[in-house]
């Protein structure tokens, strides 16, 4: 039995070997034409040297699978570690009990669902959001929007194997508030939502209320919430190498092109989709004045 430091320590040595090469083609960088070591990244250009690389730009360079995870994505060795286990299917360690896992986020606390405030809740989303019954019904049976105690409209964020990674709350009141359930990890999971036709297209967007409203407005796409302008959450890799076309709608203002700019520089194959308006909500709204 081994405690969560000495995990971690046997799951980085799994993880440290994996092949370079393999690493590069998951993150989507794309090997030069000329030189076989050579590779275009969203760091720029790196040498590879059997488990050395070397980013000459920017005179920085590491050994393994962990450091060049660590140097692509910009992260911590703990997430690096955690992120190579999950998408290169290293076999689990054995550990203590769960509260002795090793833990990117704090535990995620949901606020218990209240049924009586769920009229309420109805009545915002269909009113003003100009959301239809036929889209929030579906969702509020299969649980993935409730209400709670505070009136706030309450937005699953489900990740691998529709597993519950946290919440988007969003006040139904006079005032706009908008958050996170506590210890909620956006980075791995989102809210999301399918289009009336089965599709390879997804488009991301900075709220669950937009990600409804965009598939209104786009039926023969499934958009997915962000929760915020997010440009590099953890599950957006595995989006891509599963061949889904992927489309930044990041909203229609000086933050939402910025850090879409910046998920392009990541992910090169994601295009952007930008709304016509501030957001898709907006957007929805302003054809649903129309009609």
């Amino acid at each position: 039995m081994t405690n969560s430091y000495e995990a971690l320590n046997v799951l980085a040595r799994q993880v440290r070997t994996i092949e370079l090469h393999r690493v590069l083609l998951h993150l989507g960088a794309r090997p030069d034409h000329l030189d076989k070591n050579k590779w275009h990244t969203s760091q720029g250009i790196l040498s590879i040297t059997q488990h050395q690389f070397m980013n000459w730009q920017q005179q920085l360079g590491g050994g393994g699978a962990i450091d060049l995870i660590m140097h692509l994505q910009q992260c911590e060795f703990k997430t690096a570690v955690l992120y190579l286990a999950d998408h290169f299917r290293m076999m689990p360690v054995k550990t203590k009990p769960a509260s002795d896992h090793p833990q990117i986020h704090p535990l995620l606390k949901l606020p218990a669902s209240n049924k009586t405030n769920l009229p309420r809740i109805i009545h915002y989303l269909t009113s003003r959001r100009c959301l239809p019954l036929s889209l929030v019904n579906p969702l509020i049976e299969n649980g993935k929007i409730y209400a709670d105690r505070r009136n706030n409209a309450v937005f699953l964020l489900l990740g691998k194997e529709k597993n519950i990674v946290g919440a988007e709350l969003r006040g139904v009141g006079t005032s706009s508030w908008k958050g996170l359930a506590k210890g909620s990890n956006k980075k791995l999971g989102g809210f999301y939502v399918r289009g009336g036709v089965c599709s390879k297209k997804i488009i991301l967007c900075e709220s669950a209320i937009d990600s409804m409203s965009c598939v209104l407005l786009n039926p023969c796409y499934m958009a997915i919430s962000t929760s915020g302008a997010t440009p590099n959450p953890l599950w957006l890799s595995y989006l891509i190498e599963k061949g889904y076309d992927i489309y930044c709608g990041f909203d229609a203002d000086e933050t939402g092109d910025r850090l879409a700019e910046k998920m392009i520089s990541l992910h090169p194959s994601v295009m952007r989709l930008r709304p016509e308006l501030h957001d898709w909500n907006d957007q929805l709204i302003s054809a649903c004045s129309k009609k």
